[in-house]
């Protein structure tokens, strides 16, 4: 019985992932790490209501769960998972049942497992962030290429 529980739970929170959920990784400068950027992978699930959301985060002990008000009618909230590790877990977990989302949890854990030891890393992974955007219609108008930023803050002779 408790192999069972587990077993839905974890296709329960992939289904929960594939459906309301999204995978995003974005570049963001920062001055402590060796070329001046670092990737961040996050996962975000929204919902009207924000007890469902909020009893995940503490049973998974990952992630916060913020309010988002568009305006006075809509107000929704997210469970967001930022954390390196947090997200490189709950992504190996709901694999084996996501359906939808599959390809995208590939691409987001390349891009958490690889060590930036030199540009070129620094650029794959910029690269494979590209990827993973195309596949959030909400911030079509939003994406950035950041394998293009990314090059025009690094000189060409370091």
């Amino acid at each position: 019985m408790g192999k069972m529980n587990a077993e839905v739970r974890r296709a329960y929170l992939a289904g929960f992932v594939d459906g309301d959920g999204c995978i995003m990784a974005t570049i963001e400068r920062h001055s402590e790490k060796r070329f001046g950027f670092r990737v961040r992978v996050e996962v975000k699930i929204t919902q009207k209501d924000s007890r469902l959301l909020k009893n995940l985060a503490r049973e998974f002990n990952m992630g916060n769960v913020s309010c988002n008000r568009r305006d006075t009618e809509r107000v929704t909230y997210d469970w967001i998972i930022r954390d390196k590790e947090d997200a490189r877990t709950i992504l190996e977990y709901i694999r084996p049942y996501s359906r939808l989302k599959q390809e995208q949890i590939c691409i987001a854990l390349k891009i958490l497992e690889k060590v930036i030891a030199t540009k070129k890393d620094l650029l794959r992974n910029a690269r494979l962030a590209d990827s993973l955007s195309w596949f959030n219609v909400r911030s079509k108008n939003r994406r950035k290429n950041f394998a293009a930023m990314i090059k025009a803050f690094i000189s060409p002779n370091d």
